[in-house]
């Protein structure tokens, strides 16, 4: 499939607001990968389908994750919402044709994060983040301007604000998301 095909693709599959947040990752994506010297094909192909399983029907994502022999942790099945990240790269395989496994695994980590992200992780958790459209998140001004000059502060920061957000409301935390604060905020002392 070409970039356009997947494109048009996933123009059917998402809702508008989505499908707009989606190009706004893509747009950030390439930018921060250009910026960092990083592969921005991989970069644009990484965000184009990072939320491609966003409307798989949430009583489904358990049985879809399983049924490729992919784990689901206790936290998934708490907060079946983050399981979009593992459906989506399942599904970038199987429908788009995505065989990189650094595109992959961006997908996979685009929420919670992990410890010790490769570069494309690290520039599509934080594209998703800070993109344009975006308004809602806590210091986005603010981690917009420092994606450009710290990368590593820039997900360490995104990830503490994350964190703050589910305590406060009271929803469960994947200790991957902790893990991914812990590792990069220790990279900063």
């Amino acid at each position: 499939m070409t970039f356009e095909q997947m494109q048009e693709q996933l123009k059917q599959d998402l809702k508008p607001d989505r499908y707009i947040h989606t190009m706004g990752v893509v747009d950030t994506a390439v930018q921060l990968a250009l910026h960092y010297h990083a592969d921005a094909g991989q970069a644009r192909i990484a965000a184009l389908l990072h939320d491609c399983a966003k409307y798989i029907p949430m009583e489904e994502r358990i049985d879809y994750c399983r049924s490729h022999q992919v784990e689901v942790t206790e936290a998934e099945e708490e907060n079946l919402t983050l399981l979009h990240a593992k459906c989506g790269s399942i599904r970038a395989q199987e429908e788009y044709g995505i065989s990189d496994p650094d595109i992959l695994h961006a997908i996979t980590v685009h929420t919670t994060g992990c410890p010790d992200m490769n570069l494309l992780d690290k520039i599509i958790f934080v594209a998703d983040y800070i993109e344009p459209n975006r308004d809602t998140a806590p210091n986005l001004e603010k981690w917009r301007k420092m994606a450009y000059e710290d990368l590593d502060g820039t997900v360490a920061g995104i990830s503490s604000d994350t964190l703050a957000y589910l305590k406060d409301a009271g929803r469960p935390i994947d200790p991957v998301t902790y893990d991914t604060w812990v590792y990069y905020s220790q990279e900063r002392k």
